[in-house]
């Protein structure tokens, strides 16, 4: 399989950390919140902030949900520990009660579908920005190329944020900048076990992102060819990927256009970066 090409991660990191320093100062905020969910991304946005901004300036919230499993909440823990942030705890599942009631007689006769996994993250955003308008903390968004290229992402949900810091890291890529801030830190700052498990957005029980997704080596190879390469669909030709799985992909890419277009500005990293770019 193709590979992406290997990045200077020591250069990312600064490049993305004094972007993150020079947004939110130049913006006028001198603090930051973000939700902490347990993954990679939250992690590595969260690391990424302490290191441009200071420990004292860096907010993270956890909003556990009935399908939160308890080591995305002690992973949390673990990191914010260990990166010495404030962190706030706040459970979601009596708004999804009340979303629950109020809807039901609208949904009725309705089974429960993406619907009520979508509430739960747009739940998420309002709770995010209602720190952030309470405390006047900039809002950072969390996610990752892939998952803005493929459209795995609620609009008015976890995409909630004025900048996406990690916005043009692929997810194979998060993995690699993480792992090279903690060999750079001397220790697991980052926990071992948000390396090892399987990346999930927890919005029903057992879910994982390959439910949705090919595994992410296998996305981020396809999505590479596609945007950086600008390789039409039909000419990518990728070992042990089939064409049925690159016009797949193609296709997530192509219907999820709206989506991109309403994203939070983000921090380029390449020369194929998506939406509002903030250049510093």
């Amino acid at each position: 399989m193709m590979r992406i090409p290997a990045k200077d991660w020591k250069a990312v990191w600064e490049l993305l950390a004094s972007g993150i320093r020079e947004r939110v100062l130049g913006s006028g905020f001198t603090d930051v919140v973000l939700g902490l969910s347990g993954g990679m991304d939250s992690a590595l946005v969260a690391a990424l902030a302490v290191d441009a901004l200071g420990k004292e300036h860096v907010h993270g919230v956890m909003m556990p949900s009935p399908w939160s499993s308890e080591g995305s909440i002690a992973d949390s823990e673990a990191l914010a520990a260990n990166l010495g942030m404030e962190t706030f705890t706040v459970p979601i599942a009596p708004m999804m009660d009340a979303f629950d009631k109020a809807l039901a007689p609208a949904f009725a006769g309705k089974g429960r579908d993406v619907t009520e996994e979508n509430i739960q993250s747009r739940i998420r955003g309002v709770v995010l920005m209602s720190f952030s308008n309470k405390f006047g903390w900039l809002l950072l968004a969390t996610g990752n190329k892939s998952e803005l290229a493929a459209g795995y992402c609620t609009m008015y949900g976890d995409m909630c944020g004025a900048l996406a810091p990690i916005a043009d890291l692929y997810k194979t890529e998060v993995y690699k900048l993480a792992a090279w801030y903690n060999e750079r830190e001397g220790s697991e700052v980052i926990p071992r076990n948000i390396f090892e498990k399987a990346p999930s957005a927890e919005l029903r029980p057992g879910q994982t992102d390959q439910d949705s997704l090919p595994a992410y080596d296998v996305l981020d190879a396809i999505l590479h060819a596609l945007i950086e390469e600008a390789r039409p669909a039909a000419e990518i030709t990728l070992p042990g990927i089939g064409a049925d799985e690159v016009e797949r992909v193609a296709g997530l890419v192509r219907k999820s256009a709206f989506k991109r277009l309403q994203a939070a500005p983000l921090l380029p990293v390449g020369q194929h970066a998506f939406g509002v770019h903030v250049h510093m």
